[in-house]
């Protein structure tokens, strides 16, 4: 008998949602950005900032979720071994 995990998707509203949250805090930070009163490098480098941090979370996610869905398969394929050895087993077998 196995327990297969039972696999989340995420709504279309949901992904809908996450989307446009993203879309909306870029948006509004490259706006606070573009309208700061500063000299042109500081805002320059404001922007290199964000579009860093940016990349570093889609990186970060990746890796989170790569990490997870490897610790999955490591599972799976030791459950299925135990229950191979479990299959094969015969208690009423002499030793």
């Amino acid at each position: 008998m196995s327990d297969t995990p039972v696999k989340q998707q995420s709504t279309a509203a949901f992904y809908g949602q996450a989307v446009a949250s993203f879309a909306l805090a870029l948006g509004a930070t490259a706006v606070g950005i573009f309208r700061l009163e500063a000299d042109p490098w500081v805002r320059a480098f404001l922007a290199i900032a964000v579009l860093y941090l940016v990349t570093s979370a889609f990186t970060l996610a990746k890796v989170v979720r790569d990490r997870q869905e490897a610790g999955q398969i490591v599972s799976r394929v030791d459950q299925a071994r135990l229950e191979k050895l479990l299959a094969e087993h015969d208690p009423f077998e002499k030793l």
